[in-house]
């Protein structure tokens, strides 16, 4: 016999997941309800008039794909690009690839727009790749990128993206909940995200979006959509048809869809203008102490995600001896480099519940500790003094 599942408890400050929200854990406890009964009907109706009030749009095919964000950005591609199908994925990262790699295991033809890892990608290279490719299907870009805590900018990406008559993919993994996506107002086609980061939500649903012109594209394939889990016109007479006429497609995570409607009721609550000025407010915090304890940023100014802030591990310190020290002594968990920055920087998630003031002043503290101990020569206390000069401000 196993013993009873007891898990240590986890300050959660990497990439994902963030902390869950405790009325979104209670949720999940919610007795099951058949996928097509009526009550839970009428959760699934709940759950998608938020999430569009989340992403910031009206589009009608918008719902929570089953899996996590990765089966968010499948469905997204996997919908729209068909073999010969031209697409500009723009890569300053790991998921940036990721991307690429899917559209062209879905036949579409790629071309890459790269930027060094913690840099955004300029309009003007977008547009210069654009232009390259004679009819343009789709153009793609992570908005919140998680291996660099780059936020990249949309709204010239956008525009450049219509006159060639694309559709604009919007990667929002990690920015969804904690900065603005604005989907109607930016002209965004085809956004995704997840619900492990700032909707602070257990992992398992990726919600994503389309425009009426991206319906129209779905509508109007010349082959097939390659998933039938993922196919958007089958889901869509699920998540759309009428109560007495939805059409069984699988058996959608019940609980997960209960715990992602009370998770938006909580976004809501706060006020995204509120959500997003508190995630801003402790990045400039936490920044703040990581300079002055010699921890520079590997993102570029300008730029930099609020919700991630990725760090330069000084000359001398061991990535893992420190990561494992945070989780034995203190219960806290950072995130390692990936690709490029792998084991060359640290990935502090700020992310929904998480970002607090109480969780940068205990990761800055700690980390100031053990920096010293391996002996890193800094100003003891410096890191929570210049903390604290932000929050005072």
């Amino acid at each position: 016999m196993y013993d009873e599942l007891i898990v240590s408890p986890r300050v959660l400050l990497g990439p994902g997941p963030s902390e869950a929200n405790a009325r979104v854990l209670k949720a999940m406890t919610t007795p099951m309800l058949g996928y097509l009964d009526t009550e839970f009907v009428q959760v699934m109706d709940d759950t998608v008039g938020l999430l569009r009030r989340v992403f910031g749009t009206e589009n009608r095919l918008t719902l929570p794909v089953s899996g996590t964000g990765t089966a968010g950005m499948e469905a997204a591609l996997a919908n729209v690009v068909e073999p010969g199908d031209g697409v500009v994925v723009g890569v300053k990262g790991y998921f940036g690839e990721r991307i690429a790699d899917i559209a062209a295991r879905c036949g579409g033809v790629v071309t890459k727009v790269e930027a060094e890892w913690g840099t955004h990608i300029p309009a003007e290279k977008i547009a210069e790749a654009v232009a390259k490719v004679s009819t343009p299907k789709l153009v793609a870009l992570v908005h919140g990128e998680t291996s660099t805590g780059v936020l990249q900018p949309l709204k010239d990406a956008v525009e450049i993206t219509h006159q060639s008559g694309a559709l604009f993919l919007a990667d929002c993994v990690t920015s969804l909940g904690g900065q603005p996506v604005d989907m109607d107002a930016l002209g965004i086609d085809i956004a995704y995200s997840c619900t492990q980061k700032c909707l602070a939500g257990p992992p398992g649903l990726s919600p994503i979006s389309f425009s009426d012109r991206a319906v129209a594209v779905i509508r109007n394939r010349k082959t097939p959509i390659q998933s039938f889990y993922l196919d958007m016109t089958l889901l869509e007479n699920y998540w759309h048809g009428e109560k007495e006429q939805r059409r069984y497609h699988h058996t959608v995570s019940i609980s997960l869809i209960y715990a992602l409607r009370e998770a938006l009721r909580v976004v809501l609550e706060e006020g995204l203008d509120v959500r997003y000025k508190r995630h801003v407010h402790n990045a400039r915090a936490l920044l703040a102490g990581a300079k002055a304890i010699d921890l520079q940023p590997a993102a570029e100014e300008g730029y930099r995600a609020p919700m991630l802030t990725t760090l330069h591990i000084p000359d001398g310190i061991d990535d893992a001896t420190i990561r494992t020290r945070l989780i034995d002594d203190y219960g806290i968990e950072i995130g390692a480099g990936l690709g490029v920055f792998a084991g060359k920087a640290w990935r502090i998630g700020l992310m929904g519940e998480s970002s607090n003031e109480k969780n940068v002043m205990l990761v800055l503290s700690a980390l100031e500790k053990l920096l010293i101990a391996s002996g890193h020569r800094v100003e003891r206390g410096a890191a929570v003094h210049a903390a604290a000069q932000v929050y005072s401000a």
